[in-house]
C-alpha cells in the first residue's frame, strides 16, 4: 500500500513534468518501479501510464504537429520502438538495469548543460538518431533526451518541435506496447495495482501538476529535476 502511494505520487510528478519538459514519465517512473519489480517487468508497466499520458498531451497539441517531420522522424523511430521491445524480451534485466542507469545519466547530464539546444544534427543523422531514440524507448522506455537532440535538426518552432516530439513518443508507445502485453502479460496482470497507481499519477499530473510547476521559476525547475533523474541512473547502477 505504501508502495502504491509512492508510484501515485512519483506517476504524479511524472505527468506534470512530462506536460512541461515533453519528456519524464519513463525517467521518472520506471526507476521507482523496477526497485519493486525488476527492470524488464517495470518498462512494460510503465509503458501503459505513458501511453495513456503521451495520448492526453497529444490531443491539446496536435494542430501544431509537423507532418512532414513527424512522418520521416517517427516511422524510424517507431521502427526502433518495436525492435527495442523484441530484444527487451529477450535480454536479461541486469543488462536492461545497466542500459537503463546509462540513459538516465546521459538525460540528467543533458538536461544539465543544456546539450540538446546546442547540439543539432543534420537531417540525415536526426533520422539515425530518431531510429535509435526508438530503439531505446523500446528497450528500456528511456529516449527523450536523445529524441530531443535528433529533432533539433528539423529546426521546428517550439510549438511544433514539443508537439512533434509528443506525437513519435505516441508512435512509439503503440509500436512496443503490443510486444510487452503479449510477452509479460502474467507479470503485468501481478503488479496491476502498481499499474492502475502510475496511471492515475500520470494523469493528474498531466492535467492539474502542470498549474503548479508553471509557477516554479524554470532556473530552479529544470536543474532540479535534471539532478533527481540523474541520481536516479546512478541508483541503478549501483543497486542493479
Amino acid at each position: 500500500m505504501i508502495f502504491d502511494v509512492l508510484v501515485l505520487l512519483a506517476g504524479t510528478l511524472a505527468g506534470a513534468v512530462a506536460a512541461v519538459g515533453g519528456f519524464g514519465i519513463g525517467s521518472l517512473l520506471t526507476p521507482v518501479l523496477s526497485t519493486h519489480v525488476g527492470t524488464k517487468v517495470a518498462v512494460a508497466a510503465v509503458s501503459i501510464p505513458h501511453v495513456v499520458g503521451t495520448a492526453v498531451r497529444f490531443v491539446k497539441l496536435r494542430p501544431h504537429v509537423d507532418r512532414r517531420a513527424f512522418v520521416r522522424f517517427g516511422v524510424l523511430s517507431a521502427a526502433g520502438g518495436l525492435l527495442g521491445a523484441l530484444i527487451n524480451a529477450r535480454v536479461k534485466a541486469p543488462i536492461l538495469s545497466i542500459v537503463l542507469g546509462v540513459l538516465l545519466i546521459f538525460a540528467g547530464l543533458n538536461g544539465l548543460v543544456g546539450l540538446a539546444e546546442r547540439l543539432r544534427l543534420g537531417r540525415r543523422t536526426a533520422w539515425v538518431a530518431g531510429l535509435l531514440s526508438g530503439l531505446f524507448g523500446g528497450l528500456v522506455g528511456n529516449r527523450g533526451g536523445i529524441r530531443s537532440a535528433a529533432l533539433m535538426g528539423f529546426d521546428l518552432p517550439k510549438e511544433a518541435f514539443v508537439a512533434t516530439a509528443t506525437a513519435v513518443a505516441l508512435v512509439v508507445d503503440g509500436a512496443r506496447l503490443p510486444v510487452y502485453v503479449w510477452t509479460e502479460w502474467r507479470a503485468l496482470l501481478r503488479v496491476w495495482p502498481e499499474i492502475v497507481a502510475a496511471t492515475a499519477g500520470v494523469l493528474l499530473g498531466t492535467v492539474v501538476g502542470v498549474r503548479v510547476l508553471r509557477r516554479i521559476p524554470e532556473q530552479v525547475f529544470r536543474p532540479s529535476v535534471s539532478i533527481l533523474i540523474t541520481a536516479l541512473g546512478v541508483y541503478m547502477l549501483l543497486h542493479r
